[in-house]
């Protein structure tokens, strides 16, 4: 495989207008399942990693109104649009922005209770020495949640090898810029690499069908299926695909949105303390 197609750019999917709209179908539609226990007392402060567009930051602010968040992304564009977005759908939210990379971040030891990171470790070379850095700036028995996927846990009737090879495609790319987009299942280990104690994951599964027209739309069409499709021509000139088969694929990945079609994908929370 061809990795030279992908110099430097650490988010695999890009950054594009279709991105930004895909990331907040995700964060709106998954809004309940992923943030369902999630909130921090008025008061506390608490670091957004790599918050993006914004697009989770609008929910924590929402479950935590009380809270400081502070959000930092090593994107500027990001921020930027983050903060138009909090501005116009919570206005009068108390959120901090920060340009900074999550391995330098600008913030004195033990600053925040709690830390927020969701979908940043699978795009990550090292997520182990991510995480691990991150505890020097969260106080001592404060929380750490980390939110991550796994597209090995994506399993869908009508059930097609050229969906899973498109599907393969985005693993591998993710993979050839130094992610890894099975990293879900991984939460555990790599916090308890990390140093944290008292790690607690759950998976937070999604399910579609017909009697779940929200999720059919939100998630399996607008969501899983637009982030493979975003792959095309990258998957396409790092040779790991030709077009027809390509096209066979998705073909057959948009059947699971089809009346008599089903998805089923699997998210993985992990909540954990940091050691006195």
């Amino acid at each position: 495989m061809n990795t030279d197609i992908l110099p430097g750019r650490r988010y695999v999917h890009g950054y594009s207008e279709h991105e930004m709209h895909r990331l907040g179908d995700q964060a709106d539609t998954l809004a309940t399942l992923l943030h369902s226990g999630t909130a921090y007392p008025d008061g506390s402060r608490v670091l957004e990693v790599g918050c993006g567009v914004g697009a989770q930051t609008v929910h924590l602010v929402a479950g935590s109104p009380g809270a400081h968040i502070v959000a930092v992304d090593v994107s500027e564009d990001s921020l930027e649009r983050a903060r138009a977005r909090v501005a116009a759908e919570r206005p009068g939210a108390r959120v901090e922005w920060h340009h900074a990379d999550l391995f330098d971040l600008p913030f004195p030891d033990a600053a925040f209770d709690h830390l927020f990171v969701c979908f940043v470790l699978e795009h990550l070379r090292d997520p182990a020495r991510a995480l691990a850095g991150l505890r020097r700036v969260l106080a001592p028995g404060g929380t750490i949640t980390v939110i991550e996927g796994d597209h090995g846990s994506a399993i869908f009737h009508p059930d097609s090898r050229y969906a899973q090879a498109t599907i393969e495609c985005q693993v591998r790319l993710q993979a050839a810029a130094g992610g890894d987009a099975l990293v879900g299942r991984r939460l555990q280990p790599l916090l308890f690499e990390a140093g944290y104690t008292d790690v607690a994951v759950g998976p937070r599964t999604v399910y579609a069908d017909r009697t779940r027209p929200a999720l059919v739309e939100g998630f399996t069409r607008n969501t899983f299926i637009a982030m493979v499709e975003s792959v095309r021509d990258d998957a396409l000139a790092a040779g790991l695909i030709t077009s027809p088969e390509w096209d066979r694929g998705i073909a057959d990945l948009r059947r699971t949105a089809d009346p008599n079609g089903t998805f089923h994908y699997t998210f993985f929370k992990a909540v954990a303390v940091n050691p006195r």
